[in-house]
Formats: C-alpha cells, sequence, structure tokens
C-alpha cells in the first residue's frame, strides 16, 4: 500500500467494477455508450499500476505493496496480495495492453459489444490478481477464473471453428491446473507439520523442507499447469487452434498476456517451492525448452496461414524464455525475463497488425495478399519493424532478452547456446518470407489493390507499440533494473538447496 491505498486491490477490482458497468448498458444500441465506458475502465485501470512502478524500490527483492486481510479462517486463506521485481512488469504488461484492446475492437466489433469489452476489461483485473497473489487458494482462484473469459471471447467472436478452439483451449488449461490443486492441498498439509498449523501462504512455502521424491512429484504437477499455458512442447497444440479462430484481441491478449502466466508460475512455484527437483529435472526442461527453440521454428516456417505463422513463433520465443530459467543463471532468468516482456510488445502488435488486413481483405492466407505495401505504406512500414523485433535485430526488444539468454547458455554448456541461436536464423527465415510475400512485389489481389492505408486509431496504437519496441530495444535498463533483486535472489535460493 501506498499511504494506506490498497494499489493491487485496485489494480485487480477496477477494471472489474468497468467490466460490471459496461454488461450493464445491455443491448447494441448502447454500443457507443459501453465502448466509452470500457476504454475509461481500461485507462483508468493502466493510471492506477503506474505508481506500482515509480513506488517500487528496485534494491530490495522482499514483497511489496503488501495487503493482507483474513478470507477463509478456518483453513488459513487470506486475501493476500504483494509484488516483487518479478511480477510487477506482468501487472504493468496486462494493464498497458488492455486500453490497446479495446481501441483494436472499437470498429471491427459491431454485435454483443458490451459482452465483447467487458470480457477483456474483467480478464484484466483476474490476470493482475494471478500475478499479485501471495495465498496459493486466491491464486487457484484467479488462475482458474482466467479461463471463462478467454473461453467466451474465443467461443463467441471467433471463427467458424471457434467451439472446437474454446473446448480444447478450456480442456488442456483446466486438467492440468488439478494436479497444480493437489499440490497446494499437500503443501498446505505439509506446512501445518513443520509450521504447527497448515498455511496456504505462498512465502511459506519458499522456505518448508520437502523430501527430494515428494519434490519431484510436486514439479511434475506444477509443470503439467503452467507447461500447457507456457505453453510447452508436447503440451503447445492448442495454442495455434486457439489463435487462429479467436479474434484479434483474444489473439493478442493470449498471446502477450496469457502465455507468460504460465512462465512466471516456473519462477513463483516449481523453481521456489522445489529447488532440488528443479535441478534434477533441468535437463528435461532445457531439452523440451530446444526442441520448442528449433522444431516450432521449423514448423512455423510451413505455415500459409499468417496467425498460424505468428502462433507458432510464440512457442518457440517462449521456449527460449523456458530454456533461460532453468540453466540457472542472471543472465538466463534475466533475459526470459526481458524476453517476455518484448513478445508481449511485438506478438501484440503482429496480431493486430493481421486484424488490420483480415478486417480489410477477411483472409489470413499468406499466398492471398502481395504488395499490400503499395496501397498502405504506413501500415507496412510499422509491421516491418515489428517483423524486424519479431527477428531478433539488434536495437529492437527482441534482442534484448534472445542476447542474454544466449550469453547465459554459453556460460552453462556451448551446445545450449548454438542451439538456441538458432531461433535468430529461423525467426528471420519465417518472419521475413512472411513479409516478402504479403507487403512486397506485384498486386496479386482485387481485395489488396482497394485497401486504404490505417486510420488514426489505428496509426496512434501501432505508433505506441513501435515505441516501446524501440525504447526497450534501445534503453532496456527500465525494465531490467526492476528485476535483479528479486532474481539475485532466488538464484541464490537455488544455489543453496542444489542437490
Amino acid at each position: 500500500m501506498i499511504f494506506g491505498f490498497p494499489l493491487l486491490s485496485v489494480a485487480i477490482w477496477l477494471p472489474i467494477f468497468f467490466g460490471v458497468l459496461v454488461l450493464a448498458t445491455g443491448h447494441d444500441r448502447n454500443a457507443p455508450i459501453a465502448r466509452m465506458i470500457a476504454l475509461v475502465g481500461a485507462v483508468l485501470g493502466f493510471l492506477v499500476t503506474l505508481p506500482l512502478y515509480t513506488g517500487f524500490d528496485k534494491m530490495i527483492s522482499a514483497m511489496q505493496f503488501e495487503e493482507m486481510y483474513v478470507w477463509i479462517p478456518h483453513f488459513n486463506i487470506n486475501y493476500h496480495l504483494g509484488i516483487d521485481g518479478i511480477s510487477v512488469l506482468f501487472i504493468l504488461l496486462n494493464s498497458f495492453f488492455t486500453p490497446l484492446v479495446v481501441l483494436a475492437g472499437w470498429k471491427v466489433i459491431e454485435k454483443r459489444v458490451a459482452q465483447y469489452m467487458a470480457a477483456f476489461l474483467i480478464m484484466s483485473g483476474i490476470v493482475n490478481g494471478v500475478f499479485a497473489s501471495l495465498d496459493a487458494m486466491l491464486f487457484y482462484v484467479f488462475w482458474e477464473a482466467m479461463l471463462i473469459p478467454m473461453f467466451l471471447i474465443i467461443g463467441v467472436w471467433g471463427g467458424a471453428n471457434r467451439v472446437y478452439a474454446a473446448v480444447k483451449f478450456f480442456l488442456y488449461t483446466l486438467l492440468g491446473s488439478l494436479l497444480m490443486l493437489i499440490a497446494f492441498i499437500y503443501l498446505y498439509r505439509q506446512s501445518g507439520v513443520v509450521l504447527g498449523t497448515g498455511s496456504f501462504s505462498i512465502l511459506d512455502y519458499h522456505a518448508l523442507p520437502i523430501p527430494r521424491v515428494e519434490q519431484i512429484l510436486i514439479f511434475i504437477a506444477f509443470f503439467m499447469a503452467f507447461a500447457v499455458k507456457v505453453p510447452m512442447f508436447p503440451v503447445h497444440t492448442w495454442l495455434p487452434d486457439a489463435h487462429v479462430e479467436a479474434p484479434t484481441g483474444g489473439s493478442v491478449v493470449l498471446a502477450a498476456i496469457m502465455l507468460k502466466v504460465g512462465a512466471y508460475g516456473f519462477l513463483r512455484f516449481s523453481m521456489p517451492i522445489a529447488p532440488d527437483a528443479s535441478h534434477e529435472l533441468a535437463w528435461v526442461m532445457i531439452t523440451l525448452s530446444l526442441i520448442a527453440v528449433v522444431y516450432i521454428g521449423l514448423v512455423a516456417l510451413m505455415q500459409s496461414d499468417m496467425k498460424k505463422l505468428v502462433a507458432y513463433s510464440s512457442i518457440s520465443h517462449m521456449g527460449f524464455v523456458t530454456l533461460g530459467f532453468f540453466i540457472f543463471n542472471a543472465y538466463g532468468i534475466e533475459g526470459g525475463l526481458l524476453q517476455m516482456i518484448s513478445h508481449g510488445f511485438v506478438s501484440g502488435a503482429m496480431f493486430l497488425g493481421i486484424g488490420v488486413m483480415y478486417d480489410r481483405v477477411h483472409s489470413r492466407q499468406i499466398a492471398d495478399y502481395g504488395g499490400v505495401a503499395h496501397k498502405m505504406p504506413v501500415f507496412a512500414a510499422f509491421f516491418v519493424l515489428f517483423a524486424m523485433a519479431n527477428s531478433g535485430l539488434p536495437g529492437t526488444s527482441g534482442f534484448v532478452g534472445e542476447f542474454l539468454v544466449i550469453m547465459g547458455a554459453v556460460k552453462v554448456n556451448f551446445w545450449y547456446a548454438l542451439l538456441a541461436a538458432t531461433t535468430l536464423i529461423f525467426g528471420a527465415a519465417y518472419t521475413l518470407w512472411m513479409v516478402k510475400r504479403v507487403f512486397f512485389g506485384a498486386i496479386s489481389n482485387e481485395h489488396v489493390a482497394h485497401l486504404s492505408d490505417i486510420t488514426l486509431r489505428e496509426k496512434i496504437i501501432f505508433s505506441i507499440l513501435a515505441v516501446c519496441v524501440l525504447g526497450m530495444g534501445v534503453y532496456p535498463l527500465p525494465f531490467g533494473e526492476m528485476m535483479h533483486a528479486s532474481v539475485n535472489n532466488l538464484i541464490v535460493h537455488l544455489g543453496n538447496s542444489k542437490l
């Protein structure tokens, strides 16, 4: 709290309140009112998170802005919130994207407008709750609640196969989460043995002495929940379907925010609670991460659908993140975190760009385009910039995290670094090949011939994202300095517990 003001609670419940307010506008005849209320709520939701950055003490690793209220005293379950240098940036990233998603759907969504806008506002608040929770059951409630708005977004406003994609997304993520709940119940019982009373406090779990076999089982339980969300190979198959069928806003939030929740779980739960198991099973995580980087990069190269290409690209880039985490050094973990932030900006921008083209041409097939730069030069300039960032071009945000992870991998094993570096080659190959076929050459489609350049609203959205991509690429310090203390504390914890 700052001067007794519960900033984290406001960051969670303000967007949810505005989401409910938007729902109250009801019928589509009130769509203009719904849009305005949604935009006001989204902007306010972002503004209230800014003091979390400006008031954050970068020199300490302890939780800050803590709030604690008794929730279910019989089971010692509390409404306990707090953030450290790892979680603060993701709350900011999530709140930053909510106004952009509202603006992106301003004209495109014409049916059930209030429900569409409300779903994103409510999901924004819930995701903030995931990143701020310091009680395991509170985390679990937010974690599961997060599925509902995205399920509706895909299932109601998605494409032709939206029901299949929505159900697949829901089942994959729900089944993995049930094992996480079992792990929480075990930890509650174990804390009762050690502390004298059962606890659902995540911070208490970090200090529990857990035997080796139990650590491995807990790690596997957490892995099933978090790996699906990342998503890691081989539980990644739901993501391309979800992206292809989701509306543009759904794809943006899915790529920019929801994938980060799974990777965050490894840092908040798997590694500090089961540190010995994390070391013992690191080879599994590194192997699966490298498969994602190399194999999924090649799969992306074969895609004919732009959304599928960027979806597979996301899986490959998130493989880079988990690789960085499980090489257990500061370069790797901080590089993975920076890659997560960058991937949020870049993948969000690319899905918005694909949405702009789909709204005009009603096709995502690369073969249906060609020569777009002749008709939409401003849009082409923005998209090429984001494509360069997706390829890891120095000077863009995409380079910073990948460079640090490769540097960290070199310290552990040269071959890890060599295989990881192939993402720069494959990333450039599939991204630039798509750009070449879509934007350059002769105009090969009548629909492309009648295109007009992006509107002022779209220019504002892309300009904001371009500033973020270039700003982070040129000057990443404001992002990196937030996480130093927390990452170093985690590394010390892992080092002290190493088998």
